[in-house]
């Protein structure tokens, strides 16, 4: 039986949420900033970030 997922779980989850490519940290950040490089990384200032994955 699939587990039954909450909306409001799911974007208080997903919703934001980045990590980053290098050292795989997540950091909450607006898109449109994290698009235009704007955001970093605390851990290595890295500015390459992917939205964190859902499952399916």
């Amino acid at each position: 039986m699939p587990k039954k997922t909450y909306p409001e779980a799911m974007e208080r989850i997903f919703r934001r949420v980045f990590v980053c490519r290098v050292c795989k940290t997540k950091k909450r950040a607006d898109s449109i900033k994290v698009k235009n490089k704007e955001i970093k990384c605390r851990k290595c200032k890295s500015t390459a970030l992917r939205p964190k994955k859902r499952p399916i």
